[in-house]
């Protein structure tokens, strides 16, 4: 078992589960590496490392090494199911950055910029094949059901994501199924498969299932927090990116909900019109203010974590359970 030393220990709890599980992190990034080569198209190495090399905290595959540990895996797949589930998150931004037609990621040209929107889309489509072959090694119907059922979903919410944009009367219901889609779907089936993978208690599965659902939930309840200027300006994120693309998020949803006539008539014009206009943001962000959403969405988040947390109690005293925990934490600590 990899032991942590005051050497190793980071202060983030994601880099404290790096620093645990470094042996295995460089088995995944050696896996990585491989099954991200092409013999006869060059391009795909180049599009896939410009992504999987720019710096990403690679929380999904710790995700899924640290759920394997819990359970006392001996075997050597979990890096194949950490490799799969990294493969997937790539695979899925290449494909968000053409939808989207992003220009930066991760403080870097995207890749459809740099290549072109067929390049990133084939490549994407590449990466999900290799995931399942990746997935398919390890010998697990259950596994593969999961995974497979995760890449489903994510599919699934991001095509519910495109109906909801510029759609003001979307519910929160809608909203949750979303970013269950986009965000917590990988979470749950990274933190399940490696229980799975295991042989653990079904009582364990659930708890690590739980555990990743919202964790995820979570984390993206944030970021749509913090796109409204949530904890204010020096937090490494361009605020306003969702007003703008006319995303449909809880603040939003919330503040819509106790709209007056004035109100909703700018949320008609600036999201559904798409009228937007140089001081519409700040206003945007005033009636988020006034109607008190920032600081319910602020408390949803933290609910969610709690939820996160409290699922961990279901599982052995272990070094990962209580960075998992710190990991809980350590997503909602943005928002202060």
């Amino acid at each position: 078992m990899n032991k942590i030393t005051p050497e190793t220990v980071a202060h983030a709890p994601h880099e404290q589960l790096a620093a645990y599980l470094a042996p295995d992190l460089d088995r995944v990034n050696a896996l990585i590496r491989a099954r991200m080569a092409s013999e006869h198209a060059p391009r795909i190495p180049e599009v896939t490392a410009h992504l999987i090399e720019a710096g990403g905290k690679r929380i999904r595959p710790m995700l899924v090494l640290a759920a394997s540990h819990l359970c006392k895996y001996q075997g050597e797949f979990h890096h194949h199911l950490a490799a799969t589930v990294e493969f997937i998150h790539t695979a899925t931004l290449l494909h968000d950055d053409v939808v989207d037609e992003s220009l930066q990621r991760r403080g870097r040209a995207t890749a459809n910029l740099l290549w072109d929107n067929k390049s990133s889309v084939l490549v994407g489509d590449y990466l999900f094949a290799r995931a399942f072959q990746l997935m398919v090694e390890c010998g697990s119907l259950r596994v593969l059901d999961i995974l497979s059922n995760a890449s489903a979903t994510i599919a699934e919410g991001e095509v519910l994501q495109l109906t909801t944009a510029q759609n003001i009367t979307t519910t929160e219901d809608q909203y949750l199924r979303v970013i269950r889609g986009k965000t917590a779907a990988l979470f749950s089936a990274a933190t399940e498969a490696g229980a799975v993978l295991a042989g653990a208690p079904e009582t364990q599965v659930r708890a690590l299932h739980t555990y990743g659902d919202a964790l995820g939930i979570s984390f993206q309840i944030v970021d749509d927090w913090l796109d409204f200027g949530g904890a204010g300006a020096g937090i490494g994120k361009n605020i306003g990116d969702d007003f703008r693309e006319r995303k449909v998020t809880l603040p939003l949803i919330r503040a819509v909900a106790q709209a007056d006539a004035e109100e909703r008539a700018f949320w008609e014009r600036v999201i559904v019109a798409g009228d937007q206009r140089e001081d519409d943001f700040a206003t945007a962000q005033a009636i988020l203010d006034r109607r008190g959403t920032m600081e319910s969405t602020r408390q949803e988040a933290l609910m969610w974590s709690t939820r996160a947390k409290a699922a961990l109690r279901d599982l052995p005293d272990h070094p990962l359970r209580e960075m998992l925990d710190g990991l809980a934490d350590y997503v909602v600590a943005r928002l202060h």
